[in-house]
């Protein structure tokens, strides 16, 4: 049995001392009342363990978090998906450029005192997507007036959709080596996501920095369990 907590996400410092004394207060409860027992206590986190894209300077309790948790689950993901004038890589591995990528938070993670054992790798079965302002300009960081082509939403779009969307559009899929993330397009649509090569790749960088898995969000948006397969695959067990 095991619970996580999913505090998305402590707004300043004050509550980021608080998600620490209920983080010693869970365990502590945990110990008292089942001794016996093996209870995990997990915690969905943000990607990295400073908030430093926010106007509020903010780190999680990352000592605390080490010593009371079985492990953190990094939502690896939405690098960027607010900015509807350029298409971003909401996913990338690596970002040559920017802070805004899973190595970069991963890594942070570990190197300000969180064992790499104890580091889940979270990744997306979804897309952000962009309406691009030019159909002839489609790189990424390409101009873009609003999210699509989803109507009604939030410009996302499940695996599932992606891979009906690029076959029935006959869509171009580039897979960009440098970040380590994948993106399509199809006349003024653009959609930035993982398919089977990228969760490889990632799930190979996971073993190799020695982390203790990997999670996804969420499994109903996989296509016929494409990526959960290529993922279980790639991780040896």
């Amino acid at each position: 049995m095991a619970f996580d907590l999913y505090w998305q996400f402590p707004a300043n410092p004050e509550q980021m001392d608080n998600l620490a004394l209920l983080y010693k207060e869970w365990r502590a409860a945990i110990t008292c009342l089942l001794p016996t027992k093996v209870l995990l206590l997990t915690s969905s986190v943000y990607f990295s363990p400073d908030f430093f894209l926010s106007i509020v300077p903010r780190s999680y309790p990352v000592a605390v978090m080490a010593e009371t948790l079985d492990w953190i689950n990094a939502n690896c993901f939405d690098y960027g998906w607010w900015n509807t004038s350029e298409t971003r890589l909401h996913t990338a591995l690596y970002d040559p450029e920017k802070n805004m990528s899973t190595s970069f938070g991963l890594e942070a993670w570990i190197r300000e005192g969180m064992p790499a054992k104890k580091v889940v790798l979270g990744m997306p079965f979804y897309a952000r997507t962009w309406k691009l302002k030019d159909s002839e300009e489609h790189g990424v960081g390409a101009p873009a007036v609003n999210t699509g082509p989803e109507k009604g939403g939030r410009g996302e779009m499940g695996y599932n959709t992606i891979v009906r969307f690029n076959e029935e559009n006959n869509a171009t899929v580039v897979h960009d080596e440098e970040r380590v993330a994948v993106y399509s397009y199809a006349g003024k649509s653009w959609l930035g996501y993982d398919d089977e090569w990228s969760v490889r790749k990632k799930v190979e960088y996971g073993m190799k920095m020695g982390l203790g898995g990997y999670f996804f969000w969420a499994l109903g948006f996989d296509y016929n369990w494409t990526l959960s397969q290529t993922a279980w695959s790639a991780w040896e067990y």
